[in-house]
């Protein structure tokens, strides 16, 4: 008999593989470099595969979808429990290859390069907001050492920071003047680099929405995804919260 089931552990540069055919026998274990995996899945019959939720597990779901296989993605603290003896690669192959034939196992659910994008934006959305507070809160420390303090908020700091600058009566040595002014120039420049990331956003949902949602004349999902967190950001665990930048 074929293979039936196939565990695949994933890695950078080696993968192992355990299969077993219907009636749970193993049939293969092989351990493959990285340029041959792709071609050996190829050349086996459609089957289910299922490997452990990891960074590339969505891109490796994705080859063995597209060469006819069906894919079951396993969260590692489900595989934990089937491993048997020592952790290696060999062990973990079986334990993926033997959890994916629980009845009642959980698996992640596959995600679109699309919704990849979406999610990366808000990632590198949150990145840049966090920047921006560490920036406002090293300004505001700054201040504090010479005695000045004002309301703790972004909307606070870009209104009272360039006044305070600018005042020649307040006590600042020309050195911290010059030292706020730069950290104003990069504060106005995350600005701009947050407000032009939901444009992005926008520009990769309109681009996948469907024919049929363009033409509706019902407000477009995803423009309602990005307000309230539901949609495609929500599927990606990525929600849009209120008060982001």
């Amino acid at each position: 008999m074929g293979i039936a089931v196939l565990g695949v552990d994933l890695a950078k540069n080696v993968f192992q593989l355990y299969g077993v055919d219907g009636n749970g026998r193993r049939v293969v274990t092989r351990r493959l470099p990285r340029a041959q995996l792709l071609p050996f899945i190829a050349t086996i019959p459609p089957c289910i595969i299922g490997i452990e939720a990891c960074a590339s597990a969505f891109h490796w779901a994705r080859q063995f979808q597209a060469r006819g296989h069906t894919v079951r993605i396993i969260s590692p603290q489900f595989v934990k429990p089937f491993i048997r003896g020592n952790k290696n690669d060999g062990n973990d192959a079986e334990a993926i290859c033997e959890a994916v034939q629980r009845p009642n196992m959980r698996f992640v659910p596959l995600k679109s390069v699309e919704q990849q994008d979406v999610q990366s934006l808000h990632r590198a959305r949150q990145r840049l907001v966090n920047h921006r507070t560490a920036l406002i809160s090293q300004m505001r420390g700054l201040l504090l050492d010479r005695g000045i303090v004002f309301a703790q908020s972004a909307t606070q700091a870009r209104r009272r920071i360039p006044l305070i600058v600018n005042d020649p009566t307040t006590d600042l040595s020309p050195v911290v003047r010059d030292i706020l002014r730069t950290l104003l120039e990069l504060l106005r420049e995350l600005d701009a680099r947050i407000k032009r990331l939901p444009a992005s956003s926008m520009r990769v949902l309109s681009a996948n929405a469907s024919p049929a949602s363009r033409g509706s004349g019902r407000r477009r999902r995803p423009r309602s995804s990005l307000r309230s967190g539901t949609g495609a950001s929500s599927r990606t665990g990525a929600i849009w919260r209120p008060g982001w930048g």
